[in-house]
């Protein structure tokens, strides 16, 4: 793979690796006395369903994107309670000593479906389905979220740059605007949306995705001159490298850079000033002076709007930091866990649907299905979603995939699986739906109880 900074083929990823910390104190203080008062009522064994979806999409945008899955299920695994951890809960107060007890020996034991990572997804649409009894399911409650948010929003996001830079690659250089664990999972969510590589190298580590990088203005400025700053970075990194410009004077810069590196320069990189007349200027600078295969990259505070208005400008990749790891203006997705069926009290094995009905956050009860209606031409109509498992026809795809059965993961994907998914999605959706402006969702939920009105 090529990345769009140093335009060099990629080594292959270190063996993927991370310390196997447990996740279980990643919570909120609620869900441990939830556990308690439900262990007193005799709740907690009840067998429940609870559902992740999203009432709306953020900024009137027209799809979503489903990234933080395989995140997920390794944090699920890892979800224990060791023994500081129960001398903690039990020492600050916070659960008896029952409760203490089953989280000693927690393991969630349910099943879990979803959609496919790097799937699109709508508002309604069930995108996890978790079933265990009640105490087990409801202490994934904020982990799920926790996690399912930030990668969800910041990969809605990335699909919607990479959509507006076009064949033209991104790079996610985000880590110093986040979190640094954000930064990690954020160049994950980025990758499977399709930027083409990160500076963060814990996610290479980590993921495997491609890094890339090659200097700051730092580099320039220790240096007695700017020459001297390429000519060391040329001798170091080689002619394929990427020289930044606007230290200060770019045309200079430019000319400077091409002297020392002759024709064969790989590509510059501009971070600030009037970006499309800049490129512009550069690229006809660059023309005249014999280095027509030089690349040009763009930097600084670049969004998905940006990015498409420099669209005519001939410029050959984009690096994004600040609105890729916010979510270029939406850091969430919105995204909520409820309880929606539970075991009757009067039917054994009868799930009986349960939903909150207050005013301005109504639920809808029962275990959700969804599959995805599409044309002759394999475009999405509508997300079906309905309380019975749906029969889809021959122009219809099942949405929800085995994550987990019985406690086991089953439906681990990597990031690579994660991305291809996204590109398979996102080409079935109206071209509607790759519209930057405010709009609907690109394709309406329709509820079908009876999983058949297609």
């Amino acid at each position: 793979m090529t990345n769009p900074v140093n335009h060099q083929p990629q080594p292959e990823a270190a063996p993927l690796g991370t310390a196997r910390l447990g996740t279980a104190l990643l919570t909120d203080h609620y869900e441990l006395t939830m556990l308690q008062a439900s262990l007193r009522s005799g709740a907690a064994d009840r067998r429940a369903v609870f559902e992740v979806f999203a009432r709306h999409l953020p900024h009137g945008r027209r799809y979503g994107v489903v990234a933080g899955t395989g995140r997920l299920l390794d944090a699920i695994e890892r979800f224990r309670f060791g023994p500081d951890d129960l001398e903690f809960l039990g020492g600050a107060g916070i659960v008896d000593e029952p409760t203490l007890a089953f989280l000693e020996s927690y393991r969630f034991s349910g099943n879990i479906w979803g959609y496919s990572e790097g799937d699109c997804y709508f508002p309604g649409s069930p995108i996890l389905v978790v079933e265990g009894t009640f105490a087990e399911a409801v202490l994934l409650e904020t982990m799920s979220l926790s996690i399912l948010n930030h990668d969800c929003a910041i990969a809605s996001a990335a699909s919607r740059m990479v959509n507006a830079a076009g064949d033209r690659p991104l790079i996610e250089m985000g880590s110093r605007r986040t979190h640094e664990r954000a930064a990690v999972a954020s160049a994950r969510a980025a990758y499977i949306a399709g930027f083409t590589s990160t500076s963060n190298l814990r996610a290479r580590y980590e993921f495997g995705i491609p890094s890339a990088g090659t200097s700051a203005h730092a580099f320039t400025l220790i240096h007695d001159s700017e020459r001297h700053a390429f000519a060391s970075q040329l001798e170091s990194l080689g002619k394929g490298t990427t020289l930044l410009v606007d230290t200060y004077d770019v045309a200079r810069a430019v000319r400077t850079a091409v002297e020392v590196a002759g024709g064969e320069l790989g590509a510059i990189r501009i971070d600030s000033g009037d970006l499309p007349v800049l490129a512009r200027q550069v690229r006809n600078l660059l023309d005249e002076l014999g280095a027509t295969k030089t690349r040009i990259t763009l930097t600084g505070d670049l969004d998905e709007y940006s990015i498409a208005a420099l669209g005519a400008v001939p410029v050959d990749g984009y690096g994004v930091g600040t609105s890729l790891v916010t979510g270029s203006g939406a850091p969430t997705a919105a995204l909520v866990y409820k309880l929606v069926a539970r075991a009757s009290a009067s039917e054994e094995g009868v799930m009986e649907p349960v939903a909150k009905r207050s005013v301005g956050k109504p639920g809808r009860g029962g275990r959700k299905w969804a599959m995805r209606h599409r044309d002759q031409q394999g475009t999405a109509l509508s997300e079906r979603v309905s309380l019975l498992p749906p029969e889809p026809g021959p122009l219809d795809r099942e949405l929800l995939v085995p994550l987990v059965e019985d406690g086991e993961v089953v439906g681990r994907t990597g990031a690579e699986e994660a991305r291809a998914q996204h590109r398979a999605s996102l080409a079935e959706l109206p071209p509607y739906a790759l519209q930057l402006s405010r709009g609907y969702p690109a394709i309406p939920t329709v509820f079908d109880p009876n999983g058949d009105d297609v």
